[in-house]
Formats: structure tokens, C-alpha cells, sequence
């Protein structure tokens, strides 16, 4: 069982709105193996797509075996995350089928697959954090982020201490709430902050704003999160990767 067949305790398309979004988000991250006409030649690839009534098909599994298993022989293939591969067949009206029998099974259309790329964008506010007047949080905030925040947090083992979420008030009157990361090195914050910003994009509307914060002193009542400060054992040397299969430098795809 994979990581999004674990969200997946019911089928995706019967999950409700803010379960969808969290197998979504975490599908952005996921490397998907995308069925393919043959193997890639240099810098480009053919898609293997399936002409149906609503448009174009394509395939792609989070596992090699698992896409092999599909078409029962094995498959060419692309190897890249899922963001990446949301942004190429967006533009052109393909559809994606991910996992196909499996528990994660989910069809995306493109529509959907341009409101992924869309909420990929999302970047965290910045400002006025420095000078906020912190509170406890509202009750319905820590119904609505508790659960997302603690799963999306667990990813992030080794890089903060803890995190706190704080009702937020600033001198010119507007209020809202902040995530507060503590003890993340001054490099790692920019990605952290992405990445927390996509998660807040995923969910369903919020009773109030929500911003990103580091190292603010946490009030009393805040909701604390603790973050396993262990460093995970080095992983071994990835093997070398078949050509044109670098997320970094994807082939040109023929459509």
C-alpha cells in the first residue's frame, strides 16, 4: 500500500472535499510513472494517450509495477512528480487516470489538473508578521488545521522543533491567524513556507486567514505542535536514472 492508497480510506471521488485535497496535495509531491509509447530517445517522449469520448487519456501509477500491472506488460515510461506532470497536461485538455484498480484510483480532467497547478502557485504573505498581537486560536481554526497541519508537518521530521497556530491581530486593525515554525534554519525557510502555503491553498475555505510565521514567541492557549528533531538516515545514492526520465530536466512530450 502506497502513501496515497493510505489517504485513501474510501474511493477518491466519494472522499469528502478537504480529503480530496490532502490525496491532492499529496500528489503534487508523489513521483508518478507515466505510461509512454516506448522508451524515452534523448530529450523526448511520446505520451501513450487513450482517445475517449470526453478527450485524451493518460496513465500514470505511483509505483513501476504497479503501471506494468495495468497494461500486464511492462510499460515505457516517464518518471516525474506530480506537479510537473499536472502542468504539462493541463494546458493541452489530457485527462489523468493515477492508479488505476488500486485504492488511490482517481480520474483528473483537465480542469482539475490546472486548479492543482493553480494552488502549486501559492506563496506565502510575509508581511506585517514581526508586529502581530498573538492570541489563542479560534476553536473552528483548530478544527479545520489540526489534523492537515500535524500530516503535513510529520514530512517535515528534523527540520523544526515545534509549530504553533496563533489568532493574529495587527496595529492597523486586521486580523487573521499564523503558523509558527520554530528552531527551522534560515535556508530551509523559503521551501517550508511554500510548502505550508500550498497546504493552506488545498483546503476548504478557512473561518479566517492564515499566514506563515518563524520563531515568534508562542502565547499561552496556542496549539503546539512537536516535531521529531531526529535526522533521518542518509538515503543510499539514487541508481541512475533511464534518459529523460530527470524530473529536473524533463523530455519534450509529444502530445
Amino acid at each position: 500500500m502506497t502513501p496515497l492508497d493510505r489517504l485513501c480510506p474510501a474511493p477518491f471521488h466519494d472522499l469528502p472535499d478537504a480529503a480530496r485535497a490532502r490525496v491532492l496535495n499529496r500528489l503534487a509531491d508523489t513521483e508518478l510513472f507515466v505510461a509512454l509509447e516506448g522508451d524515452p530517445v534523448g530529450d523526448r517522449a511520446k505520451l501513450r494517450l487513450f482517445d475517449l469520448p470526453a478527450g485524451r487519456l493518460a496513465i500514470a501509477a505511483d509505483d513501476e509495477a504497479r503501471l506494468a500491472g495495468f497494461f500486464d506488460a511492462p510499460t515505457g515510461h516517464l518518471a516525474m512528480p506530480g506537479r510537473a506532470l499536472a502542468a504539462m497536461l493541463a494546458p493541452e485538455g489530457v485527462t489523468l487516470m493515477v492508479n488505476p484498480g488500486a485504492p488511490s484510483e482517481m480520474l483528473l480532467d483537465a480542469a482539475t489538473l490546472g486548479w492543482l497547478s493553480e494552488a502549486l502557485s501559492q506563496a506565502p504573505a510575509e508581511e506585517k508578521a514581526g508586529v502581530a498581537r498573538l492570541s489563542a486560536p479560534s476553536p473552528e481554526m483548530v478544527a479545520a488545521l489540526a489534523e492537515p497541519l500535524a500530516a503535513r508537518l510529520s514530512d517535515m521530521a528534523g527540520l523544526a522543533e515545534a509549530a504553533g497556530l496563533a489568532a493574529a491581530e495587527w496595529p492597523d486593525g486586521s486580523a487573521g491567524h499564523l503558523l509558527v515554525l520554530v528552531g527551522v534554519a534560515e535556508a530551509q525557510r523559503p521551501l517550508i513556507a511554500k510548502a505550508l502555503a500550498e497546504l493552506l491553498a488545498f483546503l476548504p475555505p478557512l473561518p479566517a486567514p492564515c499566514d506563515v510565521a518563524f520563531d515568534l514567541p508562542l502565547p499561552d492557549g496556542a496549539l503546539i505542535l512537536r516535531l521529531d528533531r531526529t535526522v533521518p538516515e542518509p538515503a543510499p545514492a539514487p541508481a541512475p536514472r533511464a534518459p529523460g526520465s530527470d524530473p529536473d530536466k524533463p523530455p519534450i512530450l509529444r502530445f
